[in-house]
């Protein structure tokens, strides 16, 4: 009896180190669970100083899962030089039929395109389009337009209902911006888009008003006092990244006290803002809240740098931005293409420039331009290690930020 006692006693212990075996193989074959994708909460309040560096996770990823660590640095070492000078530009092309751009995409291997426009076109045709045109592409194509609201909305019609202005968002309660924005980035996210050109985080005083041609002519902006602005624009950027489109602040430093516009004007300048400016704080709470990318303005800036428009002015782009407000994400221009206040110089010109500036994305709404500014990268790369060095950190970042859309594997 004793000795059955001690047989069964072993075949429990054995049957009991069986099943532990098999549960733990189990567990350790179970994948874990893809993170959601979340905001970052919205500082309550403004920092009082501008200057004040956006802590590490101001980058952090606020959309789609980031693809496995170092997947950005394998396919940047895996681009050639002309590759990477077709990383940092993004071009545009008429929302009516993104198609066109089918064989620039391919031939320069794009990092982005712009859709153009204004189109009451159906979610269905325009999905289809955008497909279309990220199956031309070596590296999956950033796609972005505007989608701000009020006078600036690329798409409209049924399947993209009209959006309140910036000013009349700004105005109601914060549940009404956040719910607006989701929505607007939810339709977008849906046909492919994955960058929306906004919020505009320039503030224009009460008393300039539509005095102000770019912004307040528009009512583009969220309103008149730079705190209020600031979190409303911590609001924008958390609700719509929090959709998996990504945002980019504009325009930087701002546009919000300029007499001109910068699409119409040769030379627009802005005699007020200041390296220390409170007006900097919108920017400052976008880049807090994780904002994906800043636009650079063409308006001059004579109190922080006059010698050239902000899209070309190194202590604008890196001085500033880069190195006072601690940004680490991706930079683009205004555009560089049809706007008079970049007219001064050849195309190609305009794209070195910006990159060697510090900026990382060029933008020109016009598809002519694609080829001398990939030239001229090319042949300033050849000629510069400097800027070689430079252009191969622009694409980085623009990588970066595709691998934030969802847009990278490897």
């Amino acid at each position: 009896m004793t000795s059955r006692v001690r047989w069964l006693s072993a075949g429990v212990v054995l049957l009991i180190v069986i099943a532990g075996l098999v549960i733990r193989r189990a567990v350790a074959d179970t994948p874990a669970p893809r993170a959601l994708p979340s905001a970052p909460p919205a500082p309550s309040t403004p920092s009082a100083t501008p200057s004040a560096t956006p802590s590490a996770s101001a980058s952090a990823p606020a959309s789609a899962s980031p693809s496995p660590q170092g997947c950005v640095d394998t396919i940047l070492a895996g681009l050639s030089p002309a590759e990477r000078a077709g990383q940092v530009l993004m071009i545009g092309t008429p929302v009516g039929n993104p198609r066109e751009l089918g064989d620039v995409v391919a031939r320069h291997d794009l990092g982005g395109v712009f859709l153009a426009g204004r189109s009451s076109r159906s979610a269905a045709g325009l999905r289809a389009d955008i497909t279309a045109l990220q199956r031309r592409a070596g590296t999956p194509l950033l796609v972005a337009l505007d989608q701000e609201g009020g006078s600036v909305q690329t798409l409209k019609g049924r399947d993209f209902p009209l959006i309140p202005s910036a000013q009349r968002l700004g105005a109601g309660p914060p549940a009404k911006l956040r719910g607006t924005v989701r929505d607007t980035a939810q339709r977008l996210a849906g046909i492919g888009v994955t960058v929306n050109l906004a919020p505009v985080a320039d503030t224009v005083p009460a008393k300039l008003g539509e005095g102000n041609p770019p912004i307040g002519g528009f009512h583009r902006q969220y309103g008149s006092d730079p705190d209020a602005v600031a979190a409303d624009i911590a609001t924008v950027v958390s609700a719509s990244q929090g959709a998996e489109v990504l945002t980019i602040l504009k325009h930087f430093p701002g546009l919000g006290r300029v007499r001109a516009n910068t699409d119409t004007a040769v030379r627009v300048v802005d005699n007020t803002t200041t390296a220390d400016d409170p007006y900097l704080k919108p920017f400052v709470a976008g880049i807090k809240a994780g904002s994906a990318g800043v636009m650079i303005s063409s308006a001059t800036y004579p109190k922080i740098d006059g010698s050239s428009i902000a899209a070309y002015s190194k202590p604008i782009v890196t001085g500033l931005l880069r190195e006072r407000l601690g940004y680490t994400g991706l930079v683009m221009s205004d555009d560089l293409g049809a706007a008079d206040s970049a007219s001064s110089l050849p195309a190609g010109e305009r794209a070195v420039r910006f990159v060697a500036a510090g900026g990382d994305l060029a933008l020109t709404i016009r598809p002519q331009d694609a080829a001398p500014m990939a030239a001229s990268l090319i042949a300033e790369a050849r000629t510069s290690a400097p800027f070689a060095t430079r252009l191969t950190e622009a694409a980085r970042h623009v990588l970066r930020a595709k691998d934030r859309a969802g847009l990278l594997t490897c």
